[in-house]
């Protein structure tokens, strides 16, 4: 038998993509192992959580997976503190653009366990197996079979199997820095405020996530240089805790009080990456297509508008052209140039900019954070076009 279309990869990206082209009449399979995630429990959240844009919150909702969520798990973020490694300091709120909220803090599992219920109600095929190889029109499968479709979309990860299998070109960057994740308790309220630090250290950010029955809860980003993060790594669970704990109270200045770590500490490490996105018969979304510093927060929401563009391209093309004609695929990939490009540009300069110490840059980034939080303007620029991705 032959696919359409066969989804490889079954994390959001994959799932979204599945159910957004099934939702458009398109015959889709996923090929992947299965997982299964029951829902959480009281008072215990995912490690990874997202922050989900307006765009990718209605995406979202079209698919019908929003309103399957716990709403009482979900966490608006109305505003948003940015503070510079000077004096520097931009406050963005929704209300400057006119809009409930600047996006939403989401856990991954939860994302994951609605989209696995909602690809098994529609019926769509999952065949139970991993990618191994790749020629022109077919993969084969650690499963031992030989799979055949139109096209392939490679929506499994930074490491993508089939991207590596069919020598799709990819550069990947390492920025020598390791994202640590981790929730804490808060003190103080965080009141629907994201808050991020541009330090010498890293970049520290602090998601506000629903409260426990503990009080106040926070999801901590820190994008931390490779040497202190992996030697933080390294010490035993009651000297990694305290030795954060003091970490946090210097970098946070008792913004939210004090910090006391509830969940285990992860690291992963952080690169720019960026791929050759389109093939005869292959398309890549996601992680698989791009990958970007995580200081913005964007990496999933563009991810969701790959699926969106992907889905929409696919579905409006001409009867007599197959789903992985090249000419079809390339409209896709020139939907997705400018977004993907944009944020690359927008994240990787920041880094860049507040990664160096000079004297002039130091001065300038926080005389431009000044500037901003003096211009309404730009502020609701700055909101609006985030809120596009």
């Amino acid at each position: 038998m032959k696919h359409q279309i066969l989804i490889c990869g079954a994390g959001i990206v994959g799932l979204s993509t599945a159910l957004a082209l099934a939702r458009r009449g398109q015959r889709v399979a996923v090929l992947s192992p299965r997982n299964q995630i029951a829902p959480a429990a009281a008072d215990h959240y995912h490690p990874r959580v997202y922050a989900i844009s307006p765009a990718s919150q209605r995406f979202l909702a079209e698919l019908g997976i929003w309103d399957a969520m716990p709403q009482a798990r979900l966490m608006p973020v109305t505003a948003m503190e940015i503070h510079g490694d000077g004096d520097g300091r931009v406050d963005l709120n929704a209300w400057q653009a006119a809009q409930p909220q600047l996006a939403w803090i989401v856990e991954a599992g939860e994302i994951e366990r609605v989209l696995i219920q909602a690809v098994q109600m529609f019926g769509i095929p999952w065949i139970d197996e991993r990618c191994t190889g790749w020629r022109p029109g077919e993969v084969q499968t650690d499963g031992g079979r030989t799979l055949q479709a139109e096209l392939f979309v490679g929506a499994d990860g930074a490491a993508s199997p089939l991207r590596e299998a069919a020598g799709m070109k990819h550069e990947a960057t390492s920025y020598h820095d390791i994202g640590l994740v981790v929730h804490l308790d808060a003190e103080r309220a965080h009141q629907s405020t994201a808050i991020q630090w541009f330090r010498d250290d890293g970049v520290l950010a602090l998601l506000p996530l629903p409260d426990t029955s503990a009080g106040a809860q926070v999801s901590m980003v820190w994008s931390m240089r490779e040497e202190p993060a992996r030697a933080l790594m390294a010490l035993a669970p009651e000297a990694q805790t305290a030795e954060l704990e003091r970490r946090l109270a210097d970098a946070t200045h008792g913004r939210l009080g004090a910090l006391r770590v509830r969940s285990k500490l992860h690291g992963f490490p952080l690169t720019l990456e960026r791929a050759q996105m389109v093939a005869p018969g292959i398309a890549l979304a996601g992680d698989a297509a791009h990958r970007l510093h995580p200081l913005a927060g964007q990496g999933l929401n563009l991810g969701l508008g790959d699926v969106q563009a992907l889905a929409e391209t696919v579905a409006a093309r001409e009867a007599y052209r197959e789903a992985g004609d090249l000419r079809v695929l390339r409209r896709y990939q020139r939907a997705r140039a400018e977004p993907v490009l944009a944020m690359r540009l927008a994240t990787d300069g920041l880094h860049r900019l507040f990664g160096s110490r000079a004297a002039p840059l130091v001065w300038l980034r926080n005389a431009g954070m000044h500037w901003v939080e003096a211009v309404p303007f730009v502020k609701r620029q700055l909101i609006e076009g985030a809120s596009r991705n």
